[in-house]
């Protein structure tokens, strides 16, 4: 139970949910797999597999989304509508019309949907209802969206604060990177992202590449942002930081994976929960550390991220504005 990529949002001030109501709330709505003419069918898991919903180790609460969706593409779809409609216009000696083929590629949809093969899969979520964070193991902000839309219609109300900070990730990287060096407890590692902020959007990456060479520099001073960061906090976690303030690829180093007991790996639930414990553990102490590198919380800001989002607060807080270069991504550059 390592989580890979964490969206932090805040819970409200005044959220007073027990993990034994939240329990019979998510009960309310558990996941069951689509039905013969669905889609798609979500609904809430036990993150263990067993009953329970909200799944507790030392005050800290994990749920689990589950998703079923069918694998439908609308080519065959298409497809098998056409040699229909070709048979049809055989038969009655004209083509069919508009409206007569959007009513039979429906017709192949209900037909074809009961035998389209599934694909499932689990989002989980991390609420710490002591320190007021919910955290989304998803890639993007718009895929942590399907897990907070299915807890807004779970608990009918559920107001949740994108995290903020004094200041826009982007100014605070560039800083690390003119200065060569990381706020206190955190190292720069060798992944970055440069990226132009003209409309080419002209982008630098750099892969396992030192990043204190003048290049760098070079880059920041003709008007290039940082988007993404690697670093590494305390020496225990590595991951990388985005200009949306989204925590990626991260990576558990091996003096916290080896804190779990050899005894626990021969038993399942032993083992889920120390891992759980671990992680959580380490990541109360990395989230504080990350919003106190960029200048504290930001409270009653508006929820709007992204690098059009952040550019005017951007240019406020970096010293001096610079043009902005036209350089494009070479071609052999490494994937970030």
């Amino acid at each position: 139970m390592w989580f890979k990529n964490l969206q932090v949002y805040r819970l409200p001030a005044n959220w007073d949910m027990s993990a034994e109501r939240l329990e019979e709330q998510l009960a309310k709505k558990p996941f069951h797999p689509c039905g013969s003419q669905d889609m798609e069918s979500r609904g809430w898991l036990s993150p263990l597999g067993n009953e329970v919903l909200v799944h507790a180790v030392g005050g800290q609460w994990l749920v689990c989304l589950g998703f079923e969706h069918r694998l439908l593409p609308s080519a065959v779809v298409k497809q098998e509508a056409d040699e229909r409609a070709e048979e049809l216009a055989e038969q009655q000696g004209y083509k069919l019309g508009r409206k007569q083929l959007k009513e039979l590629r429906e017709q192949v949809t209900q037909e074809l949907m009961p035998r389209a093969f599934t694909r499932r899969r689990r989002m989980f979520a991390w609420i710490d209802p002591i320190n007021g964070w919910l955290v989304v193991d998803a890639a993007s902000q718009s895929k942590a969206e399907d897990m907070l839309e299915q807890l807004r219609h779970t608990l009918d109300s559920f107001p949740l604060t994108l995290l903020r900070t004094e200041r826009s990730p982007m100014s605070a990287m560039a800083d690390w990177l003119a200065g060569g060096e990381a706020p206190d407890g955190f190292t720069i590692d060798q992944d970055c992202e440069l990226r132009s902020v003209a409309e080419d959007k002209a982008a630098v990456r750099y892969a396992r590449h030192p990043l204190e060479g003048d290049d760098i520099k070079g880059h920041l001073e003709a008007g290039k942002l940082p988007t993404r960061l690697a670093l590494t906090f305390d020496d225990r976690i590595s991951f990388v930081l985005t200009e949306k303030l989204e925590i990626k690829r991260l990576d558990f180093l091996d003096i916290v994976r080896d804190q779990v007991g050899e005894a626990d790996k021969d038993d399942a639930e032993a083992l889920f929960n120390a891992e759980f414990a671990l992680m959580t553990g380490e990541l109360a102490h990395l989230l504080p550390a990350v919003v106190a590198a960029l200048g504290g919380e930001l409270a009653g800001a508006a929820v709007e991220t992204g690098v059009s989002a952040e550019l005017p607060r951007v240019q406020k807080e970096m010293a001096a504005a610079r043009p902005v270069s036209a350089q494009t991504v070479a071609a052999d550059d490494p994937p970030f």
